[in-house]
């Protein structure tokens, strides 16, 4: 495994699971009034509890992305890598699905910055992780 490129996926991960642990979080404490009086109008079409569930979500995948291959790392388990590479895969895919929901409500000239920093971290993440896993060098 080369050392430094196992540190930049996980600085990198790092940066993609803070972004999405505090969307997450937020998602999960707030009530309905809340996050629509914070901008998220697409929480009036959809069921709550899939609010709660996107929310919940972005947490576990904010933790897989950063503990697993840390687990990878110290254990010297191969599967909690694959566990990590998969946690970020999941929120870039989340991220792809937030931009095509915001485009179809008009909101995308608002949140393609999020949504591409978001996407942006989790994708190289998971690269990253990836390549760490395979024996290229």
């Amino acid at each position: 495994m080369n050392i430094v490129l196992a540190i930049a996926a996980l600085a990198v991960s790092i940066y993609a699971a803070r972004g999405f642990y505090k969307a997450g979080s937020f998602k999960s404490k707030a009530d309905k009034e809340t996050l629509l009086g914070a901008g998220m109008g697409w929480v009036a079409k959809v069921p709550f509890g899939l609010v709660k569930l996107i929310a919940w979500l972005e947490i576990l995948g904010a933790i897989g992305v950063v503990v697993a291959p840390i687990g990878a790392y110290v254990t010297g388990f191969a599967w909690s890598q694959a566990v990590g590479i998969a946690a970020g895969a999941g929120l870039a895919l989340t991220m792809v699905v937030a931009f095509i929901m915001h485009a179809a409500r008009g909101e995308a000239k608002y949140t393609w910055k999020m949504n591409l920093g978001l996407f942006a971290g989790a994708a190289v993440a998971t690269v990253l992780q990836a390549l760490v896993t395979l024996p290229l060098f």
